[in-house]
C-alpha cells in the first residue's frame, strides 16, 4: 500500500491554524486573593487535578478543589497577631463597685482565612477605697464582695508602693447556695465564678485596702456570726452571681487551691 509521501504530511502541519497558547496566568499574575466565597474571583491556568482552564482565587477554592496552581502561595494564610495586655486600669469611679480595664491591639489583621482576632478589651470587677482627692472612702459596700484571688497580686503591689499594706488574714467559708448565674456567665473576665459549687470550701483572703482601718476586718467576713449562720456573698463584675456561705474559721494565710481562692473587695 502506497503511503502519503512525507513532504505532504508537513505541507499539512504548515497550513493547520495556530492552536491558542495556555494561558498560566494563576493567582499571582492577576493579583487576585478573596474573602470567602467569590465567583468573580476567577482567573486561568492549572489545576490541583493537573487540568487547566478556568481556576479561582478565593477562599472556597480549598473546598471545590479548583484554586489556580499557585493559590497556596500566592494568597497565604495569615493570622491576626495581637499586643500583650495592656496593664489593668484603676477602677472606673471610686467608693463603688465599678470594673476595671485592660486592653490590646492588632498588629497584624487576619488575611486569606486566617483565625480571627480575639477581643481587644477585657473587664473585671473592682472596686477603688479612695477618692481622686487622696481620702478613704467612708460608704459602707454590701457585705462580702469578692473576686478572684489573680486580682490581689496587682492590688499588693500598689499597695506596698504606697507604703500602707498592712497585714491581712484569711477566712475559709462553706459554699451553701449558689444563684445560676455564677455558671451560666460567659465573659472571659468571669470564668472564675464557674468554679464555685454549693459544698466546697473556698479561701477568701482579707488584704489591704479592703481591710479597713479602724475594725481591722473586710466587709462581710463574717467576724460577728454565730456558728452556721447563713452569710452572703456576691461576686463583683457579675451581680448574678451570688448566694450564701458559712463561715468555718479564721486563718494567717490561705491555703486552699487557686481556683477556690479569692478576695475580699
Amino acid at each position: 500500500m502506497a503511503g502519503c509521501p512525507r513532504w505532504a504530511a508537513v505541507l499539512a502541519l504548515l497550513v493547520l491554524p495556530a492552536l491558542p497558547r495556555r494561558a498560566a496566568a494563576g493567582c499571582a499574575a492577576r493579583g487576585l486573593c478573596c474573602p470567602g466565597r467569590d465567583p468573580a474571583c476567577l482567573s486561568t491556568g492549572r489545576r490541583p487535578d493537573g487540568s487547566h482552564g478556568p481556576c479561582y482565587c478565593d477562599q472556597a477554592c480549598a473546598r471545590t478543589l479548583d484554586c489556580c496552581h499557585d493559590y497556596a502561595e500566592a494568597c497565604p494564610v495569615i493570622p491576626c497577631v495581637v499586643s500583650q495586655w495592656s496593664a489593668w486600669s484603676g477602677c472606673a469611679e471610686p467608693c463603688k463597685t465599678t470594673y476595671r480595664v485592660r486592653r490590646r491591639h492588632v498588629i497584624q489583621e487576619a488575611r486569606n482565612g486566617g483565625e480571627a482576632c480575639p477581643p481587644l478589651e477585657e473587664r473585671a470587677g473592682c472596686v477603688e477605697y479612695w477618692t481622686q482627692q487622696g481620702t478613704e472612702c467612708k460608704q459602707s459596700l454590701i457585705p462580702a464582695l469578692i473576686t478572684t484571688g489573680g486580682f490581689g497580686k496587682a492590688r499588693k503591689k500598689r499597695a506596698a508602693a504606697d507604703g500602707n499594706e498592712r497585714a491581712g488574714y484569711c477566712v475559709e467559708f462553706q459554699l451553701v447556695a449558689i444563684t445560676p448565674g455564677c455558671l451560666h456567665s460567659h465573659h472571659s473576665y468571669t470564668h472564675w465564678m464557674q468554679y464555685l459549687r454549693e459544698g466546697h470550701t473556698v479561701c477568701v483572703e482579707c488584704q489591704h485596702p479592703a481591710l479597713d482601718s479602724r475594725s481591722l476586718h473586710c466587709y462581710g467576713d463574717g467576724s460577728g456570726s454565730r456558728k452556721n449562720q447563713l452569710l452572703h456573698w456576691q461576686a463583683v463584675g457579675n451581680p448574678r452571681c451570688k448566694g450564701t456561705w458559712k463561715r468555718i474559721r479564721q486563718l494567717d494565710t490561705c491555703s486552699c487551691p487557686f481556683c477556690h481562692s479569692f478576695l475580699f473587695i
